[in-house]
């Protein structure tokens, strides 16, 4: 029988085995002799009041052994001479679709349009060191999307929690750290996920799958209401079943749809800055200690609030991070956060941004399916036509943000290519920046020295989601008007991070096989 029980530990010791098995001990009232073995399910911080690690532990009395669990890893099979499914993507969603197509007997031929993930690394040094986009290789295109060189958060409010397991373990089985597996908030950090991303791609290859690497989508072959084919720039593919997953910032397939007459739909965004303390000041206001106790990760935060009937919100927090370019195409600024598995960087940055409504673009004068996209691209040309024709970023000090003052001087960034002091109040639309000064305001009542001028406020944060939504059925997840093309992931506007992106990608293979049985 498993019995299971809370543990409380003081920070300096979470790696103090004997004082956990003290505490089960007593708990259990167990003599000394008594033998048994235990397993920690769960992981998380109480930081309310004295910061605290609290356990949540399985213990096996003598006698019992805890249940392995079967390795995902031993339900593939060769699918070399199956049926093909073509997925447009080697992100989150598009590998797990495919790993998916491995466990369920279908064959996946993966298209990206950029990089794997150890050449990608020559552009991403292009866009810090040189202010050079690769509109095909960048911090969103290329093996694994944009979660490749992130933070590499795992979390998502998915109430979905055994595919939430199955995901992380199939990443600890591609080589990520066990404590995923227990943490309440797990991360991997963008220095560990290019590797455990290329042992992914080996896996989809040795059991017979094949990932195409520098073919970009410029077309669809549509036949009577059914997809047909994809053009790309290597040649035409005959295809019959096609999962979209191409990420959030991928315009030119918009575009593409469109041009097909394939629906889609504006969906609303976020926008706004990218907010960056030193780590020590968001320490000290979180632990409530002047240095970081023994153990505890850098402290993170999620403020949220909503301002006439408008959110606004922290996104993407990066604790002990870097903010990084991530510009898609020549002529635009757009930041984002990523931290390495350590978080030991000095600095701390998260998103700071407002809900923007399909009816505000159109106020801004944009129509049609592609309203919210020509809105979010705009703001980010702005930003980049203020600035010097380079990647550096205009950037306030925080307090002169809010109270609408150039900043004179600037502190120090993480932000390789570097900022510009801007009237970044100006930049933004009226209405954003509106709603981001009284926010702001608030979370610095909540978070005292939250709002300060050694914070720097650098901007745009434009890319929370995908500003288009490709619509699909609920039942059979296929696009509803066009037979054989499956949208998935954030770039359809199902997904909002790496886990829910995989879970969304596993389910349209679910589906796809489902209808298969049917027949």
């Amino acid at each position: 029988m498993v019995r299971q029980i809370e543990i409380k530990l003081d920070p300096k010791d979470l790696y103090n085995e004997e004082m956990i098995r003290d505490k089960i001990t007593r708990i259990f009232q167990l003599k000394g002799g008594d033998s048994f073995k235990y397993t920690i399910d769960r992981r998380s911080i109480d930081a309310r009041k004295k910061p605290q690690f609290v356990l949540q532990v399985s213990v096996y009395l003598a006698g019992e052994e805890p249940t392995p669990s079967r390795p995902i890893m031993d339900s593939y099979r060769n699918v070399e001479k199956e049926e093909e499914v073509y997925i447009i993507g080697a992100g989150p969603a598009g590998y797990f679709a495919a790993l998916k197509c491995l466990e369920v007997g279908l064959r996946p031929i993966v298209i990206e349009r950029g990089k794997d993930a150890q050449t990608r690394r020559k552009d991403l040094r292009a866009i810090q060191q040189f202010g050079v986009v690769n509109p095909d290789s960048n911090y969103c295109f290329g093996e694994g999307g944009a979660g490749t060189y992130s933070d590499g958060k795992l979390y998502t409010r998915s109430k979905k929690r055994g595919n939430v397991d199955q995901v992380l373990k199939i990443l600890v089985e591609h080589g990520a750290d066990h404590d995923i597996l227990i943490d309440a908030h797990p991360h991997i950090g963008s220095n560990k996920l290019p590797k455990i991303i290329a042992n992914i791609r080996k896996t989809i290859e040795q059991y017979g799958g094949k990932v195409l690497f520098e073919h970009r989508v410029e077309g669809f072959t549509i036949t009577g209401h059914r997809l047909t084919g994809i053009q790309t720039n290597k040649g035409l593919f005959d295809v019959r079943k096609l999962i979209l997953a191409t990420g959030h910032s991928a315009r030119d397939i918009y575009h593409a749809l469109l041009s097909e007459k394939i629906r889609i739909d504006a969906k609303p965004f976020a926008l706004g800055v990218r907010i960056e303390h030193p780590q020590s000041l968001i320490d000290k206001i979180q632990y409530g200690a002047a240095s970081r106790p023994e153990n505890l990760p850098a402290a993170s935060y999620r403020l949220t609030c909503t301002l006439e009937q408008r959110g606004v919100f922290s996104f993407c927090m990066c604790p002990g991070g870097l903010i990084v370019p991530a510009a898609t195409a020549p002529g635009e600024i757009v930041v984002n956060g990523m931290s390495l598995s350590r978080r030991d960087s000095p600095f701390a940055n998260s998103g700071m941004v407002v809900s923007v409504a399909v009816e505000d673009a159109v106020r801004h004068g944009y129509s049609g399916a592609l309203a919210c996209m020509e809105f979010q691209k705009k703001v980010e040309q702005d930003m980049f036509v203020i600035g010097d024709g380079s990647q550096k970023a205009p950037a306030q000090r925080l307090s002169d943000f809010i109270n609408g003052n150039k900043s004179s001087e600037l502190p120090p960034t993480s932000y390789i290519p570097g900022i510009l002091s801007q009237r970044l109040d100006q930049l933004l639309p009226t209405d954003i920046y509106k709603h981001l000064k009284r926010a702001l305001k608030y979370f610095g009542q909540k978070m005292d020295h939250f709002v300060t001028n050694d914070a720097i406020a650098v901007g745009v944060e434009s890319r929370t989601s995908a500003p288009i939504r490709i619509p699909r059925s609920p039942d059979t997840l296929e696009h509803p008007d066009i037979k054989g093309l499956y949208p998935c992931g954030e770039g359809a506007g199902y997904a909002g991070g790496i886990v829910s992106a995989a879970i969304d990608g596993q389910q349209v293979v679910e589906a796809i096989m489902q209808a298969k049985n049917q027949k």
